[in-house]
């Protein structure tokens, strides 16, 4: 019985495959390296300048407040030792309430760029995907391959077209 089957399933995938291989050559299939149009898609250099624009005056008062951490350090490092004790406490603690103070902006800055950057890079992910979209469409293709693909010929490429379209809406 199981020799039955077996010769079953084989007659059944000898006679499928000239079909599968005749739909095939029907079948228009293309690639998309997704990391490559991620990276240099005008609007990536578009999206990153925005953060930095946005981001430019919070990292220069964190910038400052590091120096003043330095400063006040340093004071305490020369000074501290021909300091009064209440001179020096109180040096200390003004050192210690900027370190807190850093730190929770530090972090509160961080989280706020991680947010938007995720938000720009959906922005950019929809853009690169709705373009995908329309080449393919405007090419005839069936079906559009992108991450896990081990080799892809350059007929079936489409990275290049795609980044095309991306910089022709980037203007």
């Amino acid at each position: 019985m199981i020799r039955f089957v077996q010769r079953l399933a084989f007659l059944t995938v000898a006679l499928c495959v000239p079909l599968l291989a005749q739909a095939a050559d029907d079948v228009k299939i293309g690639f998309v390296n997704s990391s490559v149009l991620l990276e240099q898609a005008p609007q990536a250099a578009q999206a990153k300048q925005k953060l930095e624009q946005e981001f430019s005056a919070r990292e220069e008062e964190l910038r400052q407040l590091r120096q003043e951490i330095q400063g006040l350090e340093g004071q305490l490092n020369r000074e501290g030792v021909t300091m009064t004790d209440s001179d020096r406490g109180g040096l200390e603690r003004e050192l210690n309430r900027k370190l807190r103070d850093l730190q929770r902006q530090q972090s509160n800055f961080r989280d706020d760029l991680n947010l938007r950057k995720n938000e720009e890079l959906g922005k950019l992910q929809r853009l690169v995907l709705e373009a995908i979209r329309e080449v393919a469409r405007d090419k005839g293709y069936d079906l559009v391959l992108s991450e896990g693909v081990v080799y892809s010929a350059d007929r079936v490429e489409l990275t290049e077209e795609v980044l095309d379209r991306l910089e022709q809406k980037g203007r």
